[in-house]
């Protein structure tokens, strides 16, 4: 499997970890959004992220969702990630650009800025959880950091990275969470710290050929690192003709017979793999027939 996520605890259960190599899911989404170097870097940061979270839950049937609402020339980030490692997300400005930051990398807190994360996680109860702080940085991965502190009272470590190369296509996308328990001691707490001072960039590792159970080795290796599950990761959408033709229906019959009269195609884009579906009259007249039912 090309893109995957390990999940590992180490100091005999005292911290649990996540690490992730994303790089055709990046360049998928940055192919279907046709996304700029930046736009492609935030949403990629994302997308890990998400999918690592999404294989936190337990349930087969759970969702989880990251809203990003920001006052950036980015507009906003979604990402949507299940428990099987399928992830999606789309940029509302993909087209952005900005000059590189004083350390001539992408500006991806620029493209940001401020603005809220919100986590929305379905785990099929009568109302889903809503978890939302500011951002701090808008370079998503201490965003994402502060969310799991604040809002999940979980003291994390996460890191994410996009590497692109000359031609704006992705060579390098991964991440890692870290996460202390409870009853993690002082000393692990210190060992950690440590482990992570020396790790200056995720695509610095994964460029120098690191999978995520070496990068995982290098965070943890000297506190019992022990690899539990590797869980392969896509780019997945499960938009289809059908689920789109339920959108049109629920606009109603009024509605419907509106665009049948116009004699004209209906074309609706999924935002999430910016996959076109157009609809005929006559398609048009059967969602009718549907509608009234």
């Amino acid at each position: 499997m090309s893109d995957y996520i390990v999940r590992a605890t180490a100091a005999d259960s005292q911290i649990r970890a996540f690490a992730a190599t994303t790089k055709d899911i990046v360049e998928y989404a940055r192919k279907a959004h046709n996304t700029s170097p930046v736009a492609t870097a935030a949403l990629g940061r994302l997308l890990t992220g998400g999918a690592m979270m999404g294989v936190m839950m337990k349930g087969d049937k759970d969702v989880l969702t990251l809203q990003i609402k920001c006052s950036g020339p980015i507009g906003g980030i979604t990402v949507t990630a299940d428990s099987k490692g399928n992830v999606k997300g789309y940029v509302n400005n993909p087209q952005v650009m900005l000059p590189a930051n004083e350390k001539g990398k992408l500006d991806v807190g620029k493209a940001v800025d401020l603005g809220v994360l919100s986590v929305i996680k379905d785990l099929g109860l009568k109302e889903p959880y809503v978890g939302q702080t500011e951002l701090k940085t808008g370079e998503i991965a201490e965003d994402l950091t502060y969310y799991f502190a604040s809002s999940e009272q979980v003291p994390s470590a996460v890191g994410l990275g996009v590497l692109m190369e000359k031609d704006n296509t992705v060579r390098q996308a991964g991440g890692f969470i870290i996460q202390l328990m409870p009853f993690a001691s002082e000393e692990v707490i210190s060992q950690l710290e440590k482990n992570l001072a020396e790790v200056s960039s995720v695509t610095e590792l994964l460029d120098q050929g690191y999978t995520p159970e070496m990068i995982l080795e290098k965070l943890l290796g000297n506190l019992g690192l022990e690899i539990n599950e590797k869980t392969e990761t896509k780019f997945y959408c499960n938009c289809d003709k059908v689920r789109v033709g339920k959108v049109l229906i629920s606009l109603g019959e009024k509605e419907l017979q509106s665009m049948i009269d116009e004699e004209k195609d209906v074309e609706l884009n999924c935002h999430f793999c910016n996959t076109n579906y157009v609809f005929n009259v006559e398609e048009l007249k059967e969602l009718l027939e549907l509608a009234r039912r």
